[in-house]
């Protein structure tokens, strides 16, 4: 192996998520990637859909198990000495096939080495060995340093939700939705058992429409024990795009002088929208008809200038109980219509 330093450093990432033809959709996935040499090491993998398990939307505990094992401080998940260095963007099944390779210490530094295709229990460098890329051997001191302020970043909370209620399809559904647009979310009937630094990493609390009172009060008093500062949901309907555009609401902790959407409000025939700036606004109205299913009709899309504005509600899009939903670039609000 040369003797010769290789770079290491890390780097925000992301696979974007898409809507598929056929209604399915890729999930949008931030994670961090590893830089070596001043070089995104995913770009050496020619044109490969994957991520490495620095990912974003994965529990912090999870994530801090992924941090340690680079770290060596943790046993290796494969034989062999091997770690996942890329994997499955939408499952993380070893068997759609990972990008692995050995990790181990020489002296003071890291060596990453033999990376190759994998999915099974054993790696066949001979057929799926990646020829060309490594071994890198990294100083330990910088390598530690990057991988270690992982760690001081997780404590420091980033775009997550736990979402909260009766209804588990309806919060599995969002909980996909969610990380389509890049927000992390994980479910649970109350958060009386996790730990404290676990909620310390959240940004919002969704409850469900059917979450009562004491329920909610204890989740507060959990997340209060733990020195939370969180913002907390109250989900208006089991209506999956009205819940995400509720839950990106209140995770946007920008001041509110700098968001172009201001203010929405709807009442009768018509939603009252309110921007600082000339933008485009897209409205949309929902609602959930007697047979449970959502009905969605679209109600403007155009360029709204600086100031407030009426916009015409359809009778049929909005009658029963519906809600209007408004976005432009960087902001999203939702409301019920009032009758």
């Amino acid at each position: 192996m040369s003797a010769e330093y290789a770079t290491f450093g890390l780097a925000p990432a992301t696979r974007p998520g898409e809507i598929l033809a056929g209604g399915d959709h890729r999930a949008h996935r931030d994670f961090v990637d590893f830089v070596v040499d001043g070089r995104p090491l995913l770009f050496r993998l020619s044109d490969l859909d994957a991520v490495s398990p620095l990912a974003s939307d994965v529990p912090p505990a999870i994530f801090t198990e992924q941090v340690r094992a680079l770290l060596l401080e943790a046993a290796a998940p494969l034989a062999g000495g091997r770690y996942v260095i890329y994997g499955c963007p939408e499952c993380a099944d070893l068997a759609c096939g990972a990008v692995t390779a050995v990790i181990e210490r020489a002296g003071e530094d890291f060596v990453w080495r033999d990376f190759a295709w994998q999915t099974g229990d054993h790696a066949d460098l001979e057929l799926n060995g990646y020829r060309g890329i490594g071994p890198f051997r990294f100083r330990g001191a910088e390598y530690r340093a990057a991988l270690g302020s992982l760690l001081d970043g997780v404590a420091a909370g980033r775009r997550r939700v736990l979402l909260i209620g009766a209804r588990v399809a309806v919060l599995a559904r969002l909980a996909a939705a969610l990380r389509t647009v890049g927000v992390g979310a994980e479910i649970t009937g109350d958060a009386a058992d996790v730990p404290a630094d676990e909620l310390r990493t959240y940004g919002a609390v969704v409850f469900g429409p059917a979450v009562g009172a004491d329920e909610r009060a204890a989740v507060r008093a959990a997340f209060g024990r733990a020195g939370a500062d969180v913002a907390y949901v109250d989900g208006l309907a089991p209506i999956v795009p009205l819940l995400v555009a509720q839950t990106e609401h209140a995770l946007d902790r920008s001041p509110a002088d700098r968001r172009r959407l201001t203010g929405l409000t709807a009442a009768g025939g018509g939603a009252e929208v309110e921007v600082a700036s000339p933008c485009r606004v897209q409205l949309t109205a929902y609602r959930v008809d007697r047979l449970h299913r959502t009905r969605v009709h679209p109600v403007f899309d155009g360029v709204l200038e600086a100031g407030r504005h009426r916009v015409p509600l359809d009778a049929g899009a909005v009658k029963g109980e519906s809600f209007v939903v408004a976005r432009t670039a960087g902001s999203v609000l939702a409301a019920a219509v009032r009758r």
